[in-house]
């Protein structure tokens, strides 16, 4: 295999800019097929991208003989399903974050894989983020010295009932398709730059709790993280303050300063060390999954390691687990 043609499971809002457009402007990589339940709409997508070709039916698309790799982008309640579908039809995955619902659902997939000795790589997509692996760099050359602890907070304002009746954003804090509720859905990204940076976990715990009475998944966790190397991770995440309250911020502590940044919005790095402070600005990516999708492809291609693995995923869904008690 000299080039990998993508069949996209899922082809709806996370697909449009963030990632669809990347598989045909990364090297060696093509997107060849789309599938979405509803005709109209995956005609459209199909038309509008450039695909050659459309599906209403998931295994249709993973038994096409001119797709030799499968993104699943559907919401996580069938990340299992259609993981374990392509594994079965020999064709590497590439599957959306989360991961799935919970950790033994992902362990199964991870195990799945490994057992069929077929790829697998989860799109916690910021480890490839130039942001984020100067970061990585950092932390590695000692830049703050010795390495202390982490407090993450991300606040978020309330929903509004108009916003909660529409499909696209109703799906994601129902438990049943979600696996929990905003929490679910962001904090992975979150907490596999904690394993990108500090490496395995020793243990894990938190609180959730549904304040707000808004829906029936949590809208607020609060979770700590021991590392095997000593760092300590505390994060808190509130989907229920003001607009005024809302904020996005990780502050990584040394013995010799911090380290300062925001996982979802465009802001520079702050670095400090012995009082003086530096910034770090880096140019906003048109396509987020871009550089993640590069290294997937290599990695399919025999060319270079897994970004992400099954065994990863499955180790960011279990801290889920722990901090929601799952």
């Amino acid at each position: 295999m000299d080039k990998i043609s993508w069949g996209i499971i899922g082809c709806g809002d996370v697909t449009e800019v963030k990632s669809g457009p990347a598989f045909n402007k990364v090297s060696n990589s093509q997107l060849v097929a789309v599938m979405r339940r509803n005709a109209e709409k995956v005609k459209d997508y199909a038309f509008r991208h450039n695909v050659p070709k459309w599906y209403t039916d998931a295994t249709e698309l993973i038994n096409d003989p001119d797709v030799n790799a499968i993104y699943i982008a559907t919401p996580p309640s069938t990340h299992e399903q259609y993981t374990l579908a392509a594994l079965q039809a020999g064709k590497p995955v590439y599957v959306e974050k989360p991961m799935s619902l919970n950790a033994a659902s992902a362990g199964r997939m991870a195990n799945a894989a490994k057992q069929r000795n077929i790829k697998l790589s989860v799109a916690h997509y910021r480890r490839a983020q130039p942001i984020f692996k100067k970061i990585n760099q950092l932390l590695q050359e000692k830049i703050i010295g010795d390495l202390r602890f982490v407090k993450s907070d991300l606040y978020k304002r309330s929903l509004t009932k108009e916003e909660l009746e529409v499909p696209k954003a109703a799906w994601r804090v129902d438990p049943a398709i979600a696996g929990g509720g905003l929490f679910h859905d962001l904090s992975p990204h979150q907490l596999d730059l904690m394993l990108y940076f500090f490496g395995d976990p020793v243990h894990a715990s938190g609180i959730a709790t549904n304040q707000g009475s808004s829906y029936i998944a949590d809208d607020l966790v609060a979770g700590n993280i021991l590392f095997k190397n000593g760092v300590v991770f505390n994060g808190v995440w509130c989907f229920n303050v003001s607009e005024e309250d809302e904020k996005d911020q990780c502050e990584i502590f040394g013995s010799n300063g911090k380290i300062c940044f925001s996982f979802f919005e465009h802001q520079p790095l702050i670095v400090t060390v012995n009082g003086e402070t530096k910034n770090f600005s880096f140019e906003g990516l048109q396509h987020v999954q871009q550089p993640m999708i590069e290294k997937v492809v290599e990695y399919f291609l025999d060319k270079g390691t897994n970004p992400c693995s099954g065994e990863e995923g499955a180790v960011v869904m279990k801290l889920i687990d722990d901090f929601t008690k799952k």
